[in-house]
């Protein structure tokens, strides 16, 4: 029945956006995507019953705007909490799930950001579920706190909240382990202009500790999913 999987809903935030090794992987598994792209008026399903799941990306948006698609896009998340449906929020889908629980999302007072490798740590839940890499490639400049009811499963320094789990099939990273080099290359072109910020990296930074990094936030990346989307399909 693997090739019969139903597909994972997929939703980006720009035109050029692409879902990287997230999408490899998940067809690697036999789950075909769905892609939507809710700024530029795709709708989001009413429900999740002929989905294995749901995907939510980053952008350069903020969870915080007022623009009509991303309140409609947090209300949204209703339905695979409801229907408890795997869920994984990356970045801003993470901030996204924050805000729809309730929870702020900020930046820091010192405007102090995450944008290169930084360092995270398992908290014993976080341990309990998988083995969790050393350094993670981060690309933000806010937070969220950590929703009522919600597990801590890794934190950074910076920004303490870096992986969350909420119920048992709802999941928030704070990080990004989905870049291709070719995504990463474009981010540390396209990006440049945010390397002066307080606590940023250079763009040699971002590429050399990819090389150091990569191999086992990879390796993460695809244990995660199984457990993100275990029994779906």
């Amino acid at each position: 029945m693997s090739d019969r999987k139903k597909p994972v809903l997929i939703i980006l935030h720009q035109e050029r956006s692409t879902p990287g090794r997230v999408g490899q992987l998940l067809m690697q598994k036999h789950f075909p995507l769905d892609i939507r792209r809710p700024a530029l008026g795709d709708g989001l399903p009413e429900t999740l019953e002929n989905h294995s799941g749901a995907v939510v990306f980053g952008g350069p948006m903020s969870a915080n705007d007022n623009e009509d698609y991303v309140r409609r896009e947090i209300n949204w998340l209703d339905v695979p909490l409801k229907e408890n449906r795997p869920f994984l929020g990356i970045c801003l889908g993470a901030q996204m799930l924050a805000r729809q629980l309730g929870a702020k999302v900020y930046g820091n007072h010192d405007g102090s950001v995450e944008i290169g490798w930084y360092p995270i740590e398992a908290t014993n839940n976080g341990r309990m579920l998988m083995k969790w890499p050393s350094m993670v490639y981060q690309f933000h400049r806010e937070g969220f706190e950590l929703p009522h009811g919600a597990e801590l499963l890794a934190r950074g320094d910076l920004y303490p909240n870096q992986a969350y789990r909420y119920g048992k099939r709802a999941y928030g990273v704070q990080f990004h382990a989905e870049l291709t080099r070719m995504m990463m290359q474009s981010w540390v072109v396209r990006g440049a202009s945010r390397f002066t910020l307080p606590k940023a990296q250079p763009g040699s930074a971002h590429l050399e500790g990819r090389m150091l990094h990569d191999r086992a936030l990879k390796a993460w990346l695809d244990n995660f999913l199984d457990i993100v989307f275990d029994e779906a399909g």
